[in-house]
């Protein structure tokens, strides 16, 4: 049975609010949670971009049951890995073991922050391999000393380190990707129900671990209100992840997709309050292979409506898949 996840959104609600959002999502009865890592929201509209990890650390405390999870960190760039290995540390502590740290090679939208320019993919995969080697080695124990081809550490060690590491998620949508997730990830995390993605990760290495999906959702009873809600603040995932990769900031977003119709994203976004076009979209993902799909209601003001609806009527259709 696919296992079904809430996605804490830090680009369309505040911190108090994500964390309040959550303890609803874990009464409704969801598998698990993810939270979204950012610096900036893709667009104007969505609002906010709080410290994912500040929340983490409150939700931890407010939730007893709910996994959590990074969907995902960029450990190459803003953050260095081995402030991400402690992080992650001290994460899967607070929560009792309940903490996956889901990876991914970044977006420049959160990432040039720090003034340390923005790659090609090639590199930026090169270095999400290295970091993630770190990472590894910082939660295995011991003092670690590295000289690689992106990354310095020297004399590091966790002094508080978990009986059992966070499993490692790699983010993929490609080839190389895939091979990297396979190699050394403990699960994979992608966007798309892609079998490709699936079967690729298998082949490298990824046999018997999960796959986890994500997709948005914008229910509302009023459906003419949904879809506008959906452009408003959701059409920036229209471009694909080799576009969204790149784009600097919320300006060059909205002129990327100022001609993009609210028409346009009906097809790929359920709108209003229709149960079975939702499970029809998670099928999606369960037929190319995902174990674990998260989704994502768009509107940070529309929560509480989605999640009481999701737990007397959305999730119990789920289930049946």
């Amino acid at each position: 049975m696919v296992r079904i996840g809430y996605t804490m959104m830090t680009e369309q609600a505040g911190p108090r609010e994500l964390v309040e959002h959550l303890v609803k999502a874990e009464r409704a009865g969801f598998d698990f949670s993810v939270v979204s890592d950012h610096y900036f929201p893709w667009l104007d509209s969505q609002g906010h971009a709080p410290y994912a990890w500040s929340v983490l650390g409150a939700a931890a405390q407010a939730t007893t049951r709910i996994p959590l999870m990074t969907y995902v960190t960029c450990p190459t760039f803003r953050y260095h890995p081995a402030v991400v290995a402690q992080k992650a540390a001290t994460m899967q502590l607070l929560s009792g073991g309940r903490f996956r740290l889901g990876l991914g090679s970044g977006e420049n939208l959160n990432e040039h922050v720090v003034g340390a320019g923005w790659p090609s993919a090639h590199v930026r995969l090169e270095m999400l391999e290295e970091a993630v080697g770190i990472i590894r080695s910082l939660l295995a124990g011991g003092c670690v000393s590295h000289h690689g081809a992106h990354f310095d550490v020297e004399n590091a060690m966790l002094w508080d380190l978990p009986d059992v590491p966070p499993p490692i998620g790699l983010a993929a949508s490609g080839a190389r990707s895939c091979e990297i997730a396979g190699r050394y990830g403990d699960l994979l995390v992608a966007v798309e129900p892609d079998r490709a993605l699936v079967t690729s990760f298998v082949a490298n290495g990824g046999a018997g671990k999960p796959c986890v999906g994500q997709f948005p959702v914008s229910y509302d009873t009023d459906r003419d209100a949904a879809v506008v809600r959906a452009h408003d603040q959701f059409r920036w995932a229209v471009g694909g992840w080799e576009v969204n990769a790149e784009l600097p900031g919320p300006a060059g977003f909205a002129a990327a997709t100022r001609h993009t119709r609210p028409e346009d994203l009906t097809d790929t976004i359920p709108c209003g309050d229709d149960v079975d076009a939702v499970v029809e979209a998670v099928r999606g993902y369960t037929d190319a292979g995902f174990t674990e799909v998260a989704l994502v209601q768009i509107g940070g003001d529309r929560q509480t409506p989605f999640l009481d609806w999701a737990g007397s009527t959305l999730l119990p259709a789920l289930r049946e898949l």
